[in-house]
């Protein structure tokens, strides 16, 4: 089991005052799947996400990644695997304003030991061929459209080839048309093995997964798997 959670809780003071974000959330996501996680606006979806991808803390509950439990490592450590394992793509593409899209695509590199800097380098160039960007590797993001800067992003998450791809609402700046590209290219990864988990608001993106979980209120209210998946070719309905 890739991910296996278990109980996990996260409290937090907002103005002051005690919320609780997640309640005794429990969910495995095996090697593999592209799961889908929805809910209203404060259901407690984006703070899921950001425990599995080490970006927050849990307030209790157990965390296990890769038959490992995270409350052993340090931060250090999380930061470690979090760089080598996990590849994430933000809505809002988290991009360097004035560095060009080949160096920031080779950023996460930066924090891995005993890389071959050549190798990584081909990695990189194919991977930014093959979405298509080839012609723009030597510039800055604000010369890119949306849909290219997520393009940029989605190849920065894989540049350390890593086991789980997070996504958070990975379409939501796009048009029409780039969400549904940037479906088709998350569906194309998860078809090459490459585990997804994806936040979204958006009932169509989500049914591009095989799994879709639903928060409300910090609490799971439903798990099902996708009975008629939808090919992000065949056209999203924004």
């Amino acid at each position: 089991m890739l991910i296996k959670l278990e109980n996990i809780t996260k409290n937090y003071l907002d103005d002051g005052e005690p919320t609780t974000a997640l309640r005794g959330v429990s969910l495995n996501v095996a090697e593999g799947e592209f799961v889908a996680i929805m809910g209203a606006s404060g259901s407690g979806k984006s703070t899921l996400m950001h425990i599995i991808g080490f970006l927050d803390k849990k307030t209790s509950g157990q965390y296990f990644f890769d038959n490992e439990d995270m409350g052993d490592f340090d931060d250090a450590k999380l930061a470690e695997i979090r760089n080598q394992k996990i590849g994430f793509i933000f809505q809002a593409y988290n991009l360097l304003a004035r560095t060009s899209i080949i160096d920031n695509v080779l950023l996460p590199t930066i924090y891995t030991p005993h890389l071959d800097k050549a190798a990584v380098e081909k990695r990189a160039y194919e991977l930014l061929g093959r979405l298509k960007l080839s012609h723009r590797i030597n510039f800055p993001p604000n010369q890119l459209s949306g849909g290219e800067q997520q393009r940029a992003a989605i190849v920065r998450a894989l540049i350390n080839n890593p086991r789980l791809v997070l996504a958070d609402e990975p379409t939501g700046n796009l048009d029409s048309k780039s969400g549904q590209e940037v479906m088709e290219i998350l569906q194309s990864l998860n078809d090459e093995g490459h585990a997804i988990v994806m936040v979204t608001h958006e009932k169509d993106v989500a049914e591009c997964a095989k799994r879709i979980i639903t928060l409300r209120d910090g609490v799971i209210i439903s798990d099902e798997l996708v009975a008629n998946r939808r090919q992000a070719k065949d056209g999203l309905i924004r």
